[in-house]
């Protein structure tokens, strides 16, 4: 059995935020839109690539999303969500939604998820509709873990990523024979 580690405030206090982001920067993910409706019916999304899978069985994946967010708010106010994950052409919406614009629907085209009325974008690489199981508080972020109720996925688009800091594309390569 390994030894255990006496972990002091001076160990945890070692890594700062540019390095944090360095690090986490290294690896390249995708970027996706989370989407929500308030109360009133009012659209809300933001710029997420704290995106991955849970589980197969039942189908979960988790979102993590910033507080303060009007569209955590959202989210919590209506149980439900939707993850558009954008294709590479669609950088300018990733900006306009991590960005503070206050109407950030206002020239995007979207419609009503079938199955919880969460925004659906168009020309993504695929999108899922998810209802809230639950949500847990770390650090600064809410970790929520959604229950896919519905998706889709486009078999000739190719996913926008985010790697050190700077937007690209995802190309498919060959195996190696």
């Amino acid at each position: 059995m390994p030894e255990q580690l006496d972990v002091t405030d001076s160990v945890l206090d070692q890594v700062d935020l540019n390095t944090f982001r360095s690090v986490m920067g290294s690896l390249p993910t995708g970027v996706s839109v989370v989407t929500s409706v308030t109360a009133d019916g009012e659209p809300r999304g933001l710029t997420c690539s704290a995106v991955c899978s849970v589980s197969a069985s039942p189908p979960l994946l988790l979102v993590c999303v910033k507080q303060p967010s009007a569209t955590l708010e959202a989210i919590h106010q209506s149980s439900v969500f939707a993850v558009n994950f954008l294709s590479a052409d669609m950088t300018a919406l990733a900006r306009t939604f991590a960005s503070s614009v206050p109407e950030r629907f206002s020239d995007v085209a979207w419609r009503p998820g079938e199955r919880t009325g969460a925004p659906l974008l168009g020309s993504t690489v695929a999108l899922a509709e998810c209802i809230l199981t639950s949500s847990h508080l770390a650090g600064d972020h809410q970790v929520l873990i959604g229950r896919l109720v519905h998706g889709e996925a486009s078999a000739t688009r190719t996913p926008l990523a985010y790697w050190r800091t700077q937007f690209s594309d995802v190309q498919p390569q060959g195996l190696a024979g």
